[in-house]
């Protein structure tokens, strides 16, 4: 089974900018559409963004135009590069490959991202 390490979160000022890895293990993830998901405290875990294995891309309305996913499949690495940060995008932050309606690999501890003054 992929075994996935999100890492790259903190603690930044509304309007920072942050850079998030998730590194997969077990297995190539080349072959997937990946995809980072985020769960705030109290609310259930959504999706944010995908990327196809053919490097396609879709956002959710909430982060579009200021959150890219891109990534390295020679690392077996997925990225989010999240810009204009807000309060509201502070939650835990978890990387995957859905497919269907479930998921590949097994969830990791997430990478935690707070945006505060």
């Amino acid at each position: 089974q992929v075994q996935l390490v999100e890492s790259g979160g903190g603690l930044v000022q509304p309007g920072g900018s942050l850079r998030l890895s998730c590194a997969a293990s077990g297995s190539s993830t080349r072959f997937y559409t990946m995809a980072w998901y985020r769960q705030a405290p109290g609310k259930q875990r959504e999706l944010v963004a995908t990327i196809t294995a053919g490097g396609d891309t879709i956002y959710a309305d909430s982060i579009k135009g200021r959150f890219t996913i891109s990534r390295d499949n020679a690392k077996n690495t997925v990225y989010l590069q999240m810009n204009s940060l807000k309060p509201e995008d502070t939650a835990v932050y978890y990387c995957n490959a859905p497919v269907g309606d479930s998921v590949l690999g097994s969830w990791g501890q997430g990478t935690q991202v707070t945006v505060s003054s």
